[in-house]
């Protein structure tokens, strides 16, 4: 998982030194107080709304468009996984030209960004479109074989609205191809974000607690103990984390001494706050309880990650202190108002979504540099859009 870090020049975590020719002077007292609080501010938007929009998703009716659900197998299996990309990448990056692999990534995101931004903005975007606008039904299919033996690979429906939004989608997708603007990037970011905070799902508590104790253990591995994690964050050139200048008052919007979140530390938490979320409205007590206390501790993790890191000059695992935040705030608030039991028997698949689909290929949406890439191929089909099988992971 990417960590909340400072990511100045070549040595990420470390504020840079006014001295040698060509040294980034360090970023101002004010600059750095409105770069992490944008990021902070970014953090939270998808997680909120994915939340909220996590539990529309939840209640489709189609089953083909339901989210996808993680057991406690696939979360346990999570951790291993994603170490393995990541280790990957970072081998990748060592031997081959890391322009060449860069280049490749930057078309793959470009496309699976494009589909993210469109379908992020596409319920927003219904409410502009007049009552007469023009709406025609489309359908892309996809088979192999034929007569009893055809079987749909890629059964995509679509209409003029979705159109729209994908050709607005297109023209951020260009900005960022050609100019790697911080804006651009964070657009796609934040799409990637809410559509993984709203259409992976946990099944149950226990699985969450398996889910982020594996990753709080992956992440201070690889942060602290190897070199491995800030290397692919510092080389890998995709929109796989939200940044915020930190000289953005000296130099405006061509500002280039970046603080940086890795997505991997809003959608892990995030999914695990949606799934309380549900839970909430499961107990039909008209309260958001649960929702509101680990949305508090996600800001509370958040903004110590952010202290610590300040105050060590160091890259810093944000999940070694968003875990026991957004899982121990929950639970105590659960011991105090006696309903633990209630809590860890709650089942997200069995209430709310009786026909969701087992999660088959396991999504590395941990922070690892591929985790948008394989979390977006396994989301995307979910609201009013359908796809039968979802693409290869990378």
């Amino acid at each position: 998982m990417e960590q909340a870090e400072a990511h100045n020049g070549s040595v990420a975590g470390e504020a840079p030194s006014a001295g040698p020719a060509g040294a980034r002077p360090p970023a101002t007292p004010e600059g750095m107080a409105l770069a992490y609080g944008s990021l902070v501010l970014m953090a939270l938007l998808p997680i909120f709304f994915g939340a909220l929009r996590s539990v529309t998703c939840a209640k489709g009716k189609n089953a083909s468009d339901m989210p996808e659900t993680i057991t406690s197998r696939d979360a346990a299996r999570f951790p291993i996984v994603a170490s393995c990309t990541l280790l990957g990448l970072y081998l990748f990056f060592k031997i081959f030209s890391q322009e060449y692999i860069n280049l490749l990534l930057s078309m793959y995101f470009f496309v699976l960004g494009i589909l993210a931004l469109s379908h992020t903005i596409s319920p927003v975007m219904n409410r502009f479109f007049p009552v007469n606008f023009p709406n025609k039904q489309y359908q892309l299919l996809f088979t192999q074989g034929s007569g009893e033996t055809r079987e749909e690979i890629v059964n995509y429906e679509f209409d003029s609205k979705d159109l729209v939004c994908l050709a607005m989608s297109s023209v951020v997708g260009v900005w960022y191809l050609l100019r790697k603007h911080w804006i651009a990037n964070n657009l796609f970011g934040l799409a990637f974000s809410l559509n993984g905070v709203e259409l992976l799902h946990l099944n149950n508590v226990s699985t969450g607690c398996i889910l982020l104790g594996g990753l709080f253990i992956y992440d201070v591995f690889w942060v602290f103990g190897t070199n491995v994690m800030v290397t692919v964050a510092k080389s890998f050139e995709a929109p796989i984390k939200l940044v915020f200048p930190q000289d953005l008052l000296e130099k405006g919007l061509e500002a280039d001494n970046f603080a940086m979140l890795g997505l991997g530390d809003i959608v892990i938490p995030g999914i695990f706050i949606a799934l309380l979320l549900r839970f909430d409205i499961s107990l039909k007590k008209n309260t958001h309880t649960y929702f509101y206390t680990s949305f508090v501790a996600y800001i509370f993790g958040l903004g110590l990650t952010i202290f610590i890191m300040h105050i060590f000059k160091h890259a810093q695992p944000a999940l070694l202190y968003l875990v026991p935040a957004c899982i121990g705030f929950p639970l105590l608030v659960a011991l105090a108002k006696g309903e633990v039991a209630e809590m860890f028997s709650y089942e997200s698949s069995a209430e709310i979504l009786p026909h969701t689909p087992r999660l088959t290929h396991f999504p590395n949406v941990s922070g690892s540099p591929a985790s948008l890439a394989d979390s977006m191929q396994q989301t995307l089909p979910c609201s009013h859009r359908r796809r039968q099988q979802t693409p290869s992971a990378m």
